[in-house]
């Protein structure tokens, strides 16, 4: 793992340059010829940056999002008596978008490096979870390792594809950020905690608090185009766990995986998968970290640069 974070660094941009990709470069245009006639603190050219956020909001959820519409569309479209099972579908289809992505440039090399250590890292709790019994997929096609279909890992992969594309799509900088070992050790007490909860007693509200601890004084600091702005890191990991977790909800209706509680009817995921998904989300943003080491505000690049 340390040679792969090691390799990962080194190809990363060197600080004061932006890798963009084809839309992100259209987004930024459209925004710099509308401001350009625009008062900077004019409430257009306030409206100008909350669309260029949103989109490139959207922009970074785009292989999640696709993933959704292709659980959603396997969920009522595909066939039940298709030669090709469901599942080995769904993993066929996901790698499709994946290399899709990247040969379209909608996805950068080094994003898809990345997201490569958030399949290994999730596919290994998948096998663990669904042999213990805290959820279950449905027992077909010859695309899995054990009972866990392949295309799981590309749901994990969706997360880290996120995070490390709003990294480097909004410039994030950070005031007071602790130091990465300690995150490590915070990061691997939580990876280890899904795992021996089974066994003894589980401590993720510990660990929550361990998380509000380490991070509670961190400010993170993010450009949308022309204005950089900021908000308390704490409350922008709640902010992505929640929309993950309404993203669990829609892979479970439509039947990608199912919790004990859902085998005998499909129902909102209950708000505790919350804290699992926030406490998760703390291992993702760990991994990132230590590829994309964070810096202070004072390394941001010039607007539109």
């Amino acid at each position: 793992m340390g040679v792969v974070l090691r390799d990962l660094r080194a190809s990363l941009p060197r600080p004061g340059t932006r890798e963009l990709t084809v839309v992100e470069e259209r987004i930024d245009a459209w925004a710099r010829d509308r401001l350009a006639r625009l008062h900077a603190r004019s409430v257009r050219a306030g409206l100008v940056e909350l669309t260029v956020f949103v989109l490139k909001q959207g922009w970074a959820c785009l292989f999640g999002a696709l993933l959704l519409a292709l659980l959603l569309a396997a969920r009522f479209w595909y066939p039940d008596d298709a030669w090709l099972v469901r599942n080995d579908a769904l993993t066929l289809a996901a790698l499709a978008l994946q290399v899709g992505m990247l040969a379209t440039r909608l996805e950068t090399v080094r994003e898809m490096r990345v997201v490569l250590l958030f399949h290994v890292v999730g596919t290994v709790m998948e096998v663990f979870k669904t042999d213990v019994g805290s959820w279950s997929y449905a027992a077909e096609g010859v695309l899995r390792v054990g009972a866990v279909p392949l295309f799981s890992g590309f749901m994990y992969g969706a997360v880290g594809s996120y995070l490390v594309r709003v990294f480097r799509i909004f410039e994030l900088r950070f005031d007071r950020y602790p130091r990465r070992w300690v995150t490590a050790v915070l990061a691997t007490a939580i990876y280890a905690n899904f795992f021996t909860h089974h066994w003894v007693a589980d401590v993720r509200w510990l660990l929550l608090a361990g998380v509000v601890l380490v991070y509670g004084r961190t400010v993170m600091h993010f450009r949308v185009h022309a204005r950089r702005l900021r908000m308390p890191i704490l409350l922008a990991f709640t902010l992505v766990a929640s929309f993950i977790w309404a993203a669990e909800n829609v892979a479970t209706f439509a039947g990608a995986w199912l919790y004990p509680s859902q085998v005998d009817g499909w129902h909102v995921v209950g708000g505790s998968k919350l804290v699992s998904w926030f406490l998760l989300m703390i291992i993702s943003v760990v991994l990132v970290a230590w590829v994309y080491p964070p810096r202070p505000p004072a390394e941001a690049s010039p607007a539109g640069g």
